[in-house]
């Protein structure tokens, strides 16, 4: 009995261009040329390609923590996806018995495509706060995540990436499709993870007696 192939699952991103040999930042194109590689190998992967994952907000915590103001590059809007939305569709298409690797890649949204002013006013209604988005020139935000220990070659592609990856107002059925659920809101991932930003009320926020 011949050998079953191994079965590959490949968290990609949606930025990726199929009409353009070279992607628009560092980062998206890693995950271009890692499908290829996969490929090239043989291994006929299963591709997910994931839009912005709603848990990069984290990275807003000691800013929230520290006060009401998130300040940082703006980036394009996208539609911002639950990632246990995403390990679940994973998790669907590994456990699965046919191989749906001719149908791939899969795009992976939210509902609805959001900026980044947009998420602070869907958090400031999670935790109570009265919250604003602060937009920052490139080289303050830059010198701010090296300052925070982040390796330059990270900061460097990260802004990159915040500053070339186009808008896209792309949302898809994927989730449900493979799931039988629908994506869920950024609304709701606010709410699951509101403890992780602190509770502290804003000044002009009213107090119930």
């Amino acid at each position: 009995m011949p050998q079953q192939p191994p079965r590959v699952v490949y968290l990609s991103s949606t930025a990726i261009d199929d009409a353009s040999s070279r992607q628009s930042d560092p980062i998206v194109q890693v995950h271009a040329d890692m499908e290829r590689r996969l490929r090239d190998a043989g291994l006929h992967p299963t591709v997910l390609r994931s839009d912005t994952l709603a848990s990069n907000t984290q990275g807003w915590a000691a800013q929230l923590r520290a006060g009401d103001v998130v300040r940082g590059p703006d980036v394009a809007r996208t539609a911002v996806v639950d990632e246990p939305d995403v390990a679940a569709t994973a998790a669907e298409v590994l456990l699965r018995r046919q191989d749906d690797s001719d149908r791939t890649p899969y795009l992976l949204t939210g509902p609805e495509p959001l900026s980044r002013a947009e998420q602070v006013r869907i958090l400031d209604a999670a935790l109570g706060r009265k919250l604003r988005f602060e937009p920052v020139p490139v080289d303050i935000a830059r010198a701010r995540m090296v300052a925070d220990g982040r390796p330059e070659r990270l900061v460097d592609a990260l802004i990159t990436a915040s500053t070339r990856r186009p808008e896209s107002r792309l949302v898809t059925d994927a989730v449900e499709h493979l799931t039988g659920m629908p994506a869920r809101p950024f609304a709701q991932w606010a709410i699951d993870h509101s403890t992780e930003f602190g509770s502290r009320p804003s000044p002009h926020t009213s107090r119930s007696l």
